[in-house]
């Protein structure tokens, strides 16, 4: 049984395969298209997909997409008729219903196929329902809370429920116009981060802040006794004039979601090349403050309606790292599970397994323990590549060390003389972080390192922090927390005595967006890592992801091009090392 799951017409569109119930292979449009947050329809994705599950479209049984444009009819039409939205919100909404009716259409297109040759049915899941698969579904757990929270899809900007064996029973939703992730969205455009997928900056920036404005938040957010929240729609125009998104050429983009009212209440929006002022700074303290504030108000009120000590999350709220760290702290839930794509692009992996499980009433078979589900290349491949190069690479030792053992030692060696090594191995990883295949990485204990990452390759605000790498067995030598975090998607502080060891990954506020490494799931970057251990002592590495301001490399020649246009030391893809000239 082949289900192709799809993310279409969206931010991170993507596209996973599901044989049997097992994933084989999922990957997000933006690593092929090199257009970051890519929206449309995924069809290179699908092509990879296909590829590496060595089936054909013809083989296709379900195609599950996270999007049901039928989902709440009388709610939208009882919207339309109150509220009067502008025509052009209505268009554009029933322009993109369209399209997610036109799949089966769209994919032959693409594909350059006979639509009759699609024999496959098609599924729209409703996005949020898509959203709580994706997380419950693959999680370790028989029985979880599940909470989704985002900006809006079909209708909803939240959902809860619980999910047990094969089924997940949603117990309510908080309907348009009220939203956490859209008041999250506002804020980030309102602090100069107009570009989609920007508000992760802001949780960075709110670390320097203090929330001296929560009060004021909370005449934007208000709390109601059974756990939900609604938005003061004066300070908003999505529900009025509405908020577009478009994709130029691929790239998404969103309209403004504040209105005029919000910088009469809190003062002048900053613009986008403006200084970052401490007034700036304590206004996202206060949002992060406040979002917490309504998260955990719904967390806790979910605890209570469903007694179970397990919770999944989903939604692009889900990549919220600072609130999730503080959920053993702050609710009674003892045991979390969120998967690596948890925003947008992780809707193409819960419609399919909504599908194989609530729809075709399928036995659970798999978890989700890993990310590596994209593209891999061969040596051979790389070799190839590397010969094409071989002017470009006039000035670079190129050497072969086949040895696994030797290969993580020599790497190691460079990390600890101060080297920025670019770590390019394996099936690249699903999500938005670079989880150890697809990685730069360099000497945490370096306390300058952060600027050298910024000055010579990363280019990003100083204020946005690099996370650690750490050996699974050693997280609480290092954190407070010793809690499992395989997908890089938790804050947890940094234990005093250690942030002076490894003061390139401890942010401002002596935090730490930790990533443990089990052997077991990358068993070469956990050698990396403990033959950096075996050199320092210290069992920690800095990872950030291989790119410069773009997707993350997925080819080896991206992995080349980004080398070749940066000030990276060292190169390490699959067994060859390339060293610049007089380094090394």
């Amino acid at each position: 049984m082949v289900i192709l799951g799809l993310n279409a017409y969206h931010g991170d569109s993507s596209a996973c395969i599901v044989i049997d119930g097992q994933l084989v292979a999922a990957a997000e449009e933006e690593r092929f298209r090199r257009i970051k947050h890519w929206a449309g329809f995924p069809s290179e994705a699908i092509k990879y997909c296909l590829k590496e599950a060595g089936v054909t479209v013809e083989d296709i049984d379900h195609i599950a997409v996270n999007r049901n444009p039928s989902a709440h009819l009388l709610r939208k039409a009882l919207f339309t008729l109150s509220k009067h939205p502008s025509l052009n919100l209505i268009k554009d909404r029933l322009k993109n219903a369209s399209r997610v009716r036109d799949i089966k259409e769209t994919l032959a297109q693409e594909l350059e196929i006979e639509v009759k040759s699609i024999k496959a049915r098609v599924y729209n899941v409703e996005h949020h329902i898509a959203h709580l698969a994706s997380t419950f579904f693959v999680s370790p757990f028989e029985k979880a809370a599940v909470v989704s929270i985002d900006g809006f899809g079909d209708f909803v900007g939240a959902m809860w429920g619980i999910g047990q064996g094969e089924r997940i029973e949603v117990r309510d939703r908080i309907f348009f116009p009220h939203s956490l992730g859209l008041f999250y969205l506002s804020l980030t455009q309102y602090l100069g981060f107009p570009k989609y997928g920007d508000e992760y900056k802001v949780m960075g920036l709110a670390s320097y802040g203090k929330p001296i404005y929560l009060n004021k938040m909370r005449q934007i957010v208000r709390l109601d006794s059974d756990g939900r929240f609604r938005l003061n729609l004066e300070y908003f125009i999505h529900h009025s004039e509405g908020v577009t998104m478009t994709w130029d050429a691929g790239e998404p983009r969103m309209g403004p979601v504040y209105s005029s009212k919000m910088e009469e209440f809190l003062g002048p929006a900053r613009k986008k090349d403006e200084p970052i002022t401490e007034e700036y700074e304590n206004i996202a303290s206060s949002l992060q403050a406040m979002y917490e504030e309504a998260f955990f108000h719904l967390l806790n009120y979910v605890y209570e309606q469903t007694k179970t000590p397990a919770i999944c999350l989903a939604g692009g709220c889900a990549m919220n790292s600072v609130a999730n760290g503080k959920i053993f702290d702050r609710t009674p839930f003892q045991e979390v599970y969120i998967q690596a794509a948890a925003g947008d692009a992780g809707g193409a992996l819960g419609a399919a397994y909504y599908v194989w499980h609530q729809v075709l009433n399928k036995p659970r078979k798999f978890v989700m323990e890993h990310v590596y589900w994209g593209p891999e290349f061969s040596e051979a491949e790389i070799n190839q590549e590397l010969t094409l190069r071989e002017l470009e690479l006039k000035g670079c030792k190129v050497e072969k060390i086949e040895d696994k053992e030797k290969l993580c030692r020599r790497t190691a060696e460079e990390i600890v003389n101060g080297k920025v090594v670019g770590w390019f191995q394996g099936r690249m990883e699903w999500g938005p972080r670079a989880l150890g295949n697809r990685s730069i990485v360099v000497d945490p204990r370096r306390e300058g390192m952060k600027d050298v990452l910024n000055a010579r390759i990363k280019r990003r605000e100083p204020f946005r922090p690099f996370a650690p790498s750490i050996l699974l067995e050693k997280t609480g030598e290092y954190f407070e927390k010793d809690y499992p975090d395989p997908f890089m998607i938790k804050v947890y502080p940094i234990k005093p005595e250690k942030r002076a060891v490894i003061p390139a990954v401890t942010h401002v506020d002596g935090t730490g967006r930790l990533q443990t490494v089990r052997r077991e799931d990358n068993p070469l970057y956990w050698q990396l890592i403990k033959e950096f251990e075996n050199l320092t002592g210290v069992p920690v590495v800095l990872n950030t992801s291989f790119n410069e301001n773009e997707p993350i490399v997925c080819t080896p020649k991206e992995a080349l091009d980004c080398f070749l246009r940066t000030k990276m030391d060292v190169l390490v893809l699959g067994s060859y090392v390339v060293t610049r000239s007089g380094k090394g």
